[in-house]
């Protein structure tokens, strides 16, 4: 019986390549370094980034002449339901937490061992918290990250948190397995997770997963603030609404 050889097409391996570049440079990437890190031609890679823009994977800022990947590549690892997005879903109940709390509402999603946020509702107060969409935050010092990981299965958490590395970026920073373990067992108590300036100083977040039908996390809603705009002592009142819209937003997309 004859085998049939696999045929390769370098166009599609060389785009694929290029977003994979931008994907870890967040400030994008000039057209001269994206050709000596891919060993092209800057022919090449020119023809490359004028078909993924096209196509809306990616940009070209017009004055740094940065080439900067899209908000549209991140739709790609997205869950959908019945045709709907889960930003589609989600959008009235984070617009509804954005009403009731004034700070920024953020969603995000697990990628590895990294919180990866896909939407973002700015805060209504004129000093605010905004990150750019797709930036990734290191779960174990993080809301969202934590309330995602504290509901998922056993074989899935194992795996996240080997990728985990503890990095401390303040004193408040979780620092060990150990400690992460203990915060996501409180997590799965109350059903919400908090950000004590863990990973920025003077930030505060409150976040609550979404679950599936199994009572998995496949995603999760956060708010995002000063800390004296977000107290500790406010923290259970903020995390039971978010629970509930989170609850919500679940509830829209599985149905």
């Amino acid at each position: 019986m004859k085998t049939r050889s696999i045929s390769h097409a370098p166009a599609l391996q060389r785009g694929l390549a290029l977003l994979e570049a931008l994907a870890t440079r967040p400030h994008g990437a000039l057209q001269t370094e994206l050709s000596a890190v891919l060993k092209l031609p800057q022919t090449a890679v020119h023809r490359l980034v004028q078909a993924l823009e096209h196509l809306g994977y990616v940009r070209r800022h017009p004055s740094a002449r940065t080439v900067h990947v899209t908000q549209k590549i991140l739709l790609l690892g997205q869950p959908h339901s019945g045709g709907r997005s889960l930003i589609e879903a989600c959008l009235p109940s984070m617009r509804s937490i954005l009403e009731q709390t004034r700070e920024t509402t953020q969603l995000c999603v697990l990628a590895e061992a990294r919180c990866v946020i896909i939407e973002q509702l700015p805060s209504l107060h004129p000093f605010k918290y905004v990150v750019d969409l797709g930036c990734h935050a290191p779960t174990h010092c993080c809301a969202p990250g934590k309330a995602m990981l504290a509901f998922l299965p056993s074989d899935k958490l194992a795996n996240a948190l080997e990728g985990i590395e503890f990095t401390a970026f303040t004193r408040n920073s979780i620092k060990t397995k150990a400690q992460l373990l203990a915060e996501l067992e409180e997590v799965r108590k109350r059903g919400f997770a908090v950000d004590r300036a863990e990973h920025f100083e003077g930030i505060h977040c409150v976040a609550a997963p979404l679950l599936d039908s199994h009572g998995e996390a496949f995603a999760a809603v956060t708010i995002a603030g000063p800390s004296s705009r977000i107290p500790a002592t406010d923290f259970a009142r903020w995390g039971d609404l978010i629970r509930e819209h989170a609850s919500d937003a679940a509830l829209q997309f599985l149905l």
